[in-house]
C-alpha cells in the first residue's frame, strides 16, 4: 500500500460526507424558514462526524491492511475492526485486474483484484502505486500461466 492511499481515503471521504452536506444546506435554503434549523444542525453533525472520520479511518486502515506476494499465493489482509486474512493460491487465480477511479489517477494509485474461483469472491488491494500495480499485473500473469492448473 502506498503512502498516498491515506490521502485518497480520506479526499473520497470528505467528497462524499460535503455531497450530503451540500444537498442538506440547499434543502435548507430552497425550503421554507420553518424548517431550516432541522436540515443545519444535521449538516453541521454530518460535516463533523465526517471531518472526524477522514482524519482518524484513514490512518487506521493503512495501519491494518497488507497485502503479499509469493510463488505460491496472494495473501491479503482487510478491515479496520474485523480483520480478515485471505489467501489465494497461485493455482486458483483466474483473472488480475487493474483498475483506477478518477480519484486513484489523479493521486497516482490503482487498485489491483484477483479472481480466483472461491465463492468468497475476488481479492482487492487498494492504495497501489499505479506502477506497482502494473508490475504486479504482470507478475501474477506469468506467475499464474506457468502455475499448473485449471484454477477451479
Amino acid at each position: 500500500m502506498h503512502r498516498t492511499a491515506v490521502t485518497w481515503w480520506r479526499a473520497r471521504i470528505l467528497l462524499a460526507g460535503a455531497v450530503v452536506v451540500a444537498a442538506l444546506v440547499v434543502a435548507a435554503v430552497l425550503l421554507p424558514g420553518v424548517v431550516r434549523p432541522w436540515l443545519l444542525v444535521p449538516a453541521a453533525g454530518f460535516a463533523v462526524v465526517t471531518v472526524v472520520t477522514a482524519v482518524g479511518m484513514p490512518a487506521w486502515w493503512y495501519r491494518v491492511h497488507r497485502w503479499e506476494v509469493t510463488g505460491d499465493a496472494v495473501y491479503t489482509r482487510t478491515g479496520a475492526l474485523w480483520q480478515e486474512w485471505r489467501v489465494a493460491p497461485m493455482s486458483r487465480i483466474q483473472t488480475v485486474d487493474s483498475d483506477r477511479g478518477p480519484l486513484e489517477q489523479l493521486f497516482g494509485l490503482a487498485t489491483l483484484t484477483v479472481t480466483t474461483a472461491s465463492a468468497r469472491g475476488a481479492l482487492r488491494i487498494p492504495g497501489l502505486d499505479h506502477g506497482v500495480a502494473a508490475d504486479l499485473v504482470q507478475e501474477l500473469t506469468e506467475t499464474t500461466q506457468a502455475t499448473p492448473g485449471d484454477a477451479t
